[in-house]
């Protein structure tokens, strides 16, 4: 059975995430109708993701996998898969990779961009794809906060409650804050992520840009490991998973 490779963008506005669901539309069941529509198969086809985005969150490079019953041109997927898929959802590319290979647990890294709009009027055009905030952040401030939190930690404070990772430690190789026109990005790159983890420090590092905590708040918060001690979790709007590589040792099934 060959395998297959795909890059996904989508809008996540409407959906009720990555992983298929009762209460409502997902990209993955929307994936899997498509795969079955063009390949005329009669058994399910399983299609799995280099991770699980939340309600509202959007993609820009995620990656999935699955198996056919029979040969496929790679070059014809996308528009094959596009043709049944709704307009929040695009396949962008496709290949033939080996049978080994897993979307999830061959991913050495994920890159996402939270985008925050900072001027005194929320956008009419950029509606659930940025989280508005009217008063203005001292980026420098969260930059200093943010270094913080680079590198190996428990990341037990940024966590959701019900995370199912067996454990909080991941190590953050990026955390970055960037300028966009009239807002900034908070720019995060790791192996892997905990549920949540990103809206969570992002929540976080917007208290230190409004001015109510400091760098010293963020580490105590760490060091805390609880949710408790943390700030507030961001909305999904401006959550945008952007890339996802392949190039290192498979990491381990957790």
């Amino acid at each position: 059975m060959p395998r297959f490779k795909i890059t996904i963008e989508y809008d996540g506005t409407g959906l009720v995430g990555w992983q298929r669901q009762d209460n409502g539309p997902s990209v993955q069941a929307a994936l899997e109708k498509a795969a079955a529509a063009i390949t005329g198969q009669r058994y399910d086809v399983l299609i799995q993701g280099a991770g699980r985005t939340d309600a509202g969150v959007h993609a820009l490079g995620q990656v999935a996998h699955f198996d056919l019953q029979q040969d496929f041109d790679p070059y014809r997927m996308p528009l094959a898969f596009n043709a049944h898929l709704p307009d929040a959802i695009r396949v962008t590319d496709a290949e033939q990779v080996d049978d080994d290979f897993h979307a999830r647990f061959h991913a050495t890294a994920r890159a996402y961009r939270y985008r925050i709009l900072n001027r005194r009027v929320a956008s009419a055009i950029e509606r659930g794809f940025v989280w508005h905030i009217h008063h203005p952040l001292d980026r420098d401030a969260m930059q200093a906060a943010a270094d913080r939190l680079i590198g190996s930690h428990d990341f037990s404070t940024f966590r959701a409650t019900h995370c199912q990772a067996l454990s909080p430690v991941k190590t953050l190789d990026v955390l970055r804050i960037e300028d966009e026109p009239q807002g900034l990005a908070v720019i995060a790159e790791a192996r892997s992520f905990l549920h949540h983890q990103i809206r969570n420090i992002t929540g976080t590092l917007v208290q230190v840009g409004l001015g109510k905590w400091t760098a010293d708040d963020v580490s105590d918060a760490l060091a805390a490991k609880s949710r408790a001690a943390g700030g507030p979790t961001a909305p999904p709007d401006g959550l945008y998973l952007t890339s996802v590589s392949y190039d290192g040792v498979p990491e381990e099934k957790d």
